[in-house]
């Protein structure tokens, strides 16, 4: 009998124990008395799509909140409080949205959806999807083609939502922090994509 997924689970934490976390043993002890990450992520729930994993980074160095298609709703005490605690407590200066190619949501977006919570969720997306049906109509895309768009334009969208939180608005007004960027992974080579780079000197939004 093959082994069940929480097997492969809790044997995967036992190779990472002795192979990882006793090797880098002072590390691990470190960041257990305080946690103090560099980045906050916000990216969509997808299981294909593992910020540390992708990015190579260690645990303790991101401060994470993810949901479907990567939204950032006025209304989600959730995110909002995220990103509060990681912006004045933990005095994180970096906030990466990263939206993900062959994404869900976004097809959901595009499709339309009938499930209420799921409905109602994604149309905080709305702005996204008029953007990308303009550039379609425009462009003559194919569905593939405009699905990754939508999936660009919910980046910016949600970057945009972002900015205008009352807490970021307010820091902004003070200064640069937090500095503020926009990524698109691709599930089908691995890579990322920078849409909008908040360093300085990095303004400019790509395509």
């Amino acid at each position: 009998m093959s082994k069940h997924t929480i097997d492969h689970l809790l044997s995967g934490n036992s190779q990472f124990v002795a192979e990882e976390f006793q090797s880098h043993a002072a590390y691990y002890q470190t960041i257990a008395k305080r946690q103090s990450p560099k980045v906050l992520w916000v990216g969509c729930s997808d299981s294909r799509v593992s910020e540390d994993v992708i990015t190579g980074s260690r645990p303790g160095t991101m401060f994470v909140h993810r949901n479907v298609a990567n939204i950032i709703a006025f209304n989600d005490v959730n995110v909002a409080s995220i990103i509060e605690y990681g912006v004045v407590h933990l005095k994180i200066e970096d906030i990466i949205v990263c939206g993900h190619t062959r994404c869900g949501g976004i097809a959901a977006i595009e499709d339309g959806v009938h499930e209420n919570y799921i409905a109602d969720w994604l149309c905080i997306a709305s702005g996204a999807k008029e953007k990308a049906d303009k550039i379609a109509k425009e462009k003559k895309l194919s569905r593939e083609e405009k699905l990754e768009v939508l999936t660009a334009e919910n980046v910016k969208l949600q970057i945009k939502h972002l900015r205008s939180l009352a807490l970021i608005r307010n820091m902004h007004a003070a200064g640069p922090l937090p500095r503020i960027h926009g990524w698109l992974y691709r599930v089908e080579t691995g890579k990322i994509d920078v849409l909008i780079d908040g360093r300085a000197g990095h303004e400019a939004e790509g395509s």
